[in-house]
């Protein structure tokens, strides 16, 4: 039981560490477009395709998953 309480405190840890900077970009107004992103546009129809962002989160998360979880 406390393996699975500290698994849900470092869940919790990691999403109030996510809220907390998208409240920090939307203050500073970054409006969540990156380079690479593709957004297309036809009438009512928009498609948002967002590689850019896709990349930095894989970059981000490999590096996170490599400095944490590396025994």
């Amino acid at each position: 039981m406390e393996t699975v309480a500290k698994i849900l405190l470092g869940l919790a840890g990691v999403l109030a560490l996510t809220g907390a900077g998208l409240l920090l970009a939307s203050r500073l107004g970054w409006s969540g477009k990156l380079p690479g992103d593709i957004v297309l546009k036809k009438g009512n129809v928009v498609f948002y395709a967002p590689l850019g962002l896709s990349i930095l989160l894989s970059i981000v998360l490999t590096i996170a998953f490599n400095m944490f979880l590396r025994r």
